[in-house]
């Protein structure tokens, strides 16, 4: 290599390092004022509220030392919401559930015995009078055949004795004794029938049956037919059972007006009224039964949970307030309502008497009337005259 080629690249290679070491030294500088700047306003903005405060404390000092100077006041925004009339019920929350007016267990009319043959499965519609189920009763009819053998030996008997009667051979005591006979075993066979009869298992009311637990080959009897047997439900008519707490028992009889809902099926509603009320304390709950009728169309089934509400009070045309705006000081209970006063809005503080809670809305017996403006939102450590800034609902 020539001596000028490397000097060449001597010259290059420092002119390189220049360049680099200025472009560095001018983001050094850069970056340095702009850290600068960024520290001087932040200690500017130190003193700005170190200073509000200092003028602050100074205003309020004044203030005090001087009564002719007054300190602007900076108004709270609150929320208002005009007071009207509407109608108010209270209501006593219970829980109960539906039942039917019409539900049944099959049950033989006589002692039972031991299934033979079932007529019906579980859901199917049956009718009053239905032939359900059939008991076993081999033996009763082998009775009757036995007495039907007898009733025609006596029958044989008697009619010989009355032709002998009318031929005047033999005595009237031994035609008595034969027409006895014949009187007697037809009794025995007609209980004997009757008893065929009881084994014939019918449906004593139109309905759906609900359950078939029982089998054919089982013994059926009144005491097994509500663990093993058939029931039967009506579901045209049902009823809303509830117990009520005898703290209201004076406040609940029959008439009283019932608010149905199921919370399980989106809080379906029915309106009713107490058609059975108890008249007997439970002495282990402390609590009266009432009852109401439901329509069985309403989408309502036997078993259901339901929130009964009996209504115990209720004013057509009352005031009322959200529970959360109801403040209490030495003297009673007040809220705030807003005023005008010299063309600015202020906030009054009004005392009131309240009547009943239900839910969160409670009733104002006294201190309000329609028309007045209730501050619903940013009533707290509000004074009586404050300005405030309203946001009307």
């Amino acid at each position: 290599m020539h001596s000028t080629d490397k000097l060449f690249d001597m010259k290059s290679t420092y002119n390189i390092i220049g360049v680099v070491t200025v472009v560095l030294l001018m983001a050094a500088c850069g970056q340095s004022e702009l850290e600068k700047k960024k520290a001087e306003l932040e200690k500017l903005k130190t003193e700005q509220v170190e200073t509000a405060g200092e003028i602050t404390k100074l205003e309020k000092e004044i203030s005090k030392l001087d009564t002719s100077i007054k300190l602007a006041e900076k108004p709270k925004l609150v929320v208002l919401t005009p007071v009207k009339t509407s109608p108010f019920i209270h209501y006593i929350d219970l829980q109960g559930k539906v039942d039917a007016e019409n539900m049944a267990y099959v049950t033989p009319r006589g002692a039972g015995g031991q299934i033979r043959a079932i007529y019906v499965k579980q859901g199917d519609n049956v009718r009053k009078g239905q032939l359900l189920m059939k008991l076993d009763d081999a033996v009763t009819r082998h009775q009757i055949e036995q007495a039907n053998v007898q009733l025609n030996l006596a029958k044989t008997l008697y009619e010989r004795r009355k032709n002998l009667w009318d031929q005047k051979i033999g005595t009237e005591v031994e035609l008595l004794n034969a027409k006895s006979n014949v009187d007697n075993i037809q009794k025995q066979i007609d209980l004997l029938n009757e008893e065929v009869g009881m084994s014939n298992v019918y449906a004593e009311i139109s309905g759906v049956a609900e359950a078939v637990t029982a089998k054919v080959g089982e013994f059926f009897t009144p005491a097994s037919a509500a663990q093993r047997g058939i029931a039967l439900i009506n579901s045209s008519n049902l009823k809303v059972t509830a117990n009520v707490p005898e703290a209201y028992q004076t406040k609940v009889h029959e008439g009283t007006n019932l608010l149905v809902t199921l919370p399980e099926d989106n809080n379906k509603s029915i309106t009713t009224k107490v058609s059975v009320a108890g008249k007997m304390i439970d002495a282990s709950t402390r609590s009266f039964y009432i009852e109401g009728r439901i329509p069985g169309n309403g989408g309502f089934r036997p078993g259901q949970i339901a929130m009964v509400r009996i209504q115990d009070y209720a004013v057509p045309n009352a005031i009322t307030i959200p529970i959360n705006t109801i403040q209490n000081d030495d003297k009673g209970k007040f809220v705030m309502v807003a005023l005008t006063d010299k063309g600015k809005k202020v906030a009054r503080k009004k005392v009131v008497t309240v009547g009943q809670l239900y839910g969160d809305t409670l009733e104002v017996k006294s201190g309000l009337e329609a028309g007045d403006v209730l501050i619903t939102d940013g009533f707290q450590g509000l004074y009586d005259g404050q300005l405030i800034i309203t946001d009307t609902k």
